[in-house]
């Protein structure tokens, strides 16, 4: 029965996220959502197959994913800056990806239509201190990127390391290759302003690592290899 339960789950997931890239062709941030709210194939799983410790790391996730888009959202309003738009855009898809796993597991989605509102009251807190660096600088607002992105990659490092479902972590890796991928701009940007990086979340090292790394492509091929 768990072996049926696995194969059906991941007909369901993969048909919603093959060919997804991040940071890549980004879906409109109005209409992105209704891909979730529209599946009636998804709704039927509910509530099995996902640990306590998976839930609650997913429904953080769907906020985190939220923080990084409004924060780029608001930068972006402020400065009219590419990065800022383009990136915006990516973690609109990281959080309907997680959105689509919420939803083919009955769980309800945490993330509030408001920008810049959370009911995790943590992030709540990130958020406010993180717009308040924004207003402070172009170049403050590109290490608060930075800062985004570093928390976003430890973070779903650690979520991967304690989960247990091979939907959830496929969608981990994608997001977090995305993740990469922005650290990457935001370092690049940093760069041109005769500014670097010191990580806050993640070690040096591994930073070190994803800035030597040329730039990925976080989607699926048709053998289903990243």
């Amino acid at each position: 029965m768990k072996k049926q339960f696995y194969i059906i789950t991941s007909i369901v997931i993969s048909g919603i996220f093959a060919f997804t890239a991040c940071g890549n062709n980004p879906d409109n941030e109005n209409n992105t959502d209704k891909t979730a709210e529209n599946s009636t194939v998804e709704a039927q799983i509910t509530n099995t197959g996902l640990t306590e410790t998976e839930k609650n790391d997913l429904l953080r996730l769907r906020e985190e994913e939220k923080l990084a888009r409004d924060v780029y959202l608001y930068a972006a309003d402020k400065y009219n800056f590419f990065t800022f738009n383009n990136i915006s855009k990516s973690e609109q898809q990281h959080m309907t990806q997680v959105l689509n796993i919420l939803t083919a597991y009955g769980l309800n989605d945490p993330a509030s239509e408001s920008r810049g509102v959370f009911n995790n009251k943590e992030l709540q807190e990130i958020y406010d201190n993180l717009t308040a660096k924004v207003d402070n600088s172009l170049l403050d607002a590109l290490i608060t990127g930075a800062i985004i992105e570093d928390l976003d990659i430890h973070d779903i490092k650690t979520f991967i390391s304690r989960a247990e479902n091979p939907e959830v972590i496929d969608m981990y890796k994608r997001i977090v290759c995305g993740s990469r991928n922005h650290m990457r701009a935001f370092n690049a940007q940093l760069k041109l302003r005769n500014n670097g990086y010191t990580p806050q979340y993640i070690s040096q090292s591994d930073f070190d690592a994803i800035i030597a790394h040329e730039h990925e492509r976080c989607f699926f091929d048709k053998n289903n290899n990243y």
